[in-house]
């Protein structure tokens, strides 16, 4: 059976819950949440990114979850709240549900970037 990326995009997001940029701050302060930006590296350089977020591009998340490769990011720990964003919360929400069919528990979606930013987020720019 084929799929497409509007059906992969309402399973996702049935599966990984969307959370506001204050809940995002409070799982960071409280929690010890990691953020992860899945967007690629020319997004990032084009507006900048959120302070203390770890930049894993959407194409590399599976080998950086994996404890088991070499490419393996220690933020990214199975017993730790991982939110992730992207640009408009498309690429966050399939992030995600990767991450929970990887076994990770506490995944959550930020959404955009945008969101992010309208909220009064703090932006660091790229050198």
């Amino acid at each position: 059976m084929t799929t497409n990326v509007k059906e992969l995009l309402s399973a996702a997001n049935a599966e990984v819950p969307r959370i506001s940029p204050e809940d995002a701050r409070r799982m960071v302060a409280e929690e010890h949440a990691v953020i992860v930006d899945v967007r690629d590296m020319p997004e990032l350089q084009a507006s900048g990114k959120i302070p203390g977020s770890v930049h894993i591009p959407r194409g590399m998340l599976e080998f950086r979850a994996d404890e088991a490769t070499q490419y393996h990011d220690s933020n990214l720990a199975k017993d730790r709240p991982v939110i992730l964003h992207c640009a408009s919360g498309g690429r966050s929400a399939l992030a995600g549900k990767t991450l929970k069919d990887m076994g990770y528990q506490q995944v959550f979606n930020l959404g955009g970037f945008k969101d992010w930013v309208e909220d009064g987020g703090e932006v660091e720019k790229l050198s």
